[in-house]
């Protein structure tokens, strides 16, 4: 009798269960399975009551055949409802990992994307400050290649990967600046940071503070000789890293939009979305004289 019970286990975990009901195919399903358990029921009912009748007097055959069959349902009943609630709680947990792993997948194939959708923004950025400065000082545009050239090896070799150290970054937009005081006569900028984190091994997804420099430096244009300026300051406590950045605006200045302006900062904003979900604060503040951009990470 157990051998019946254990095969209709079987049968029901590992042929109807996969082949019909988790394809959609419920009322098959349903069917087949009412015709399993009519077949297992009639084929232990009638082993039962064959051995009931040899050792049990006439007189109680009725009852024992009305009890085998009651105790046949419920064996059934439990035998399909353990199969079932074992395969769908495994079905479970293996299409939680099936979407964790996409959900991974995806992730790392949209920021790779966006990283990648950074990188040429800013080398666009720089080439178009180069011809600028072409026309404006030969001389000084062959300094600023130089420190391009610079840059690019710094992308090919030390920010290849997913993680690159903060100090370097730091470097990064200290001669990204420095190149744009070269070529604007007008520009102030200041660079704060503790010393203490050239001592840290501090990793972070490169370029999270690139964009809101660019920003920094297109919105801090002036259209006369008064002085412009760029304040960036990075502080850090044992779980977080703040940065901000501050910088004159000229309110008589527009900047008309095309369809690449303002790519970098979007893509900026959606990195942090994916990195960090809930767990990073960015606050942009604008007036008629600055704009202020801090941001908070774990680290």
């Amino acid at each position: 009798m157990w051998i019946v019970f254990v095969g209709m286990f079987y049968i029901n975990m590992y042929v109807l269960l996969p082949r019909f009901f988790f394809k959609g195919k419920y009322e098959i399903y349903i069917l087949l399975l009412i015709l399993l358990v009519t077949s297992c029921l009639f084929v232990v009912v009638q082993m039962v009551n064959y051995i009931y009748t040899v050792q049990t007097p006439t007189i109680e055959t009725q009852r024992y055949h009305i009890m085998n069959f009651v105790n046949g349902i419920f064996v059934c009943i439990s035998i399909i409802l353990t199969t079932t609630t074992l395969k769908l709680f495994n079905r479970w947990i293996q299409d939680n990992k099936r979407i964790s792993e996409l959900k991974n997948l995806a992730l790392k194939t949209e920021l790779a994307s966006l990283k990648n959708q950074i990188q040429p923004h800013f080398l666009f950025n720089m080439l178009n400050n180069v011809k600028a400065l072409i026309r404006k000082d030969s001389e000084m545009a062959t300094e600023v290649i130089m420190k391009l050239s610079d840059f690019l090896r710094y992308q090919l070799y030390e920010n290849n990967g997913d993680k690159t150290l903060l100090i370097s970054e730091i470097n990064f937009i200290s001669n990204f600046l420095k190149l744009e005081e070269i070529r604007r006569d007008h520009l102030i900028t200041t660079l704060q940071y503790d010393p203490e984190i050239a001592k840290k091994n501090i990793f972070l997804p490169p370029h999270l503070f690139t964009a809101f420099v660019e920003n920094a430096i297109k919105h801090s244009l002036s259209a006369t000789e008064e002085p412009t300026f760029i304040h960036i300051s990075f502080t850090t406590t044992e779980r977080q890293l703040s940065f901000e950045c501050k910088n004159s605006t000229n309110p008589s200045l527009q900047f008309p939009k095309s369809q690449y302006g303002g790519l970098g900062l979007t893509n900026a904003k959606r990195r942090l979305e994916l990195l960090y979900q809930n767990e990073y604060h960015l606050d942009i503040a604008a007036s008629d004289t600055d704009y202020i951009v801090k941001l908070t990470i774990p680290i």
